[in-house]
């Protein structure tokens, strides 16, 4: 029996990792983006943008308030430098 490798996606409504355990996205998960959208910046920033809105929600129904880094986590880091 052969073990199949988890993705690097989000486990809702906690937003960390299902492989990594980290705070999603993670550094594969950013790479595997970064590929899948190496031609249309603007729409991997719209696809970020949507998540973060969605994760802004779910995070703050768990918690009350939402990471004041979410920008940060979800978006600056795939625009263009």
């Amino acid at each position: 029996m052969t073990r199949r490798r988890a993705e690097h996606v989000p486990s809702r409504p906690t937003w960390r990792c299902r492989a990594c355990g980290i705070a999603w996205p993670c550094s594969p998960a950013k790479l595997r983006l970064l590929g899948e959208y190496r031609d249309d910046r603007t729409a991997l920033l719209v696809y970020l943008a949507m998540l973060q809105t969605e994760a802004a929600e779910q995070l703050a129904e768990l918690d009350s308030t939402p990471p004041a880094d979410l920008t940060e986590r979800f978006i600056a880091w795939a625009r263009a430098r």
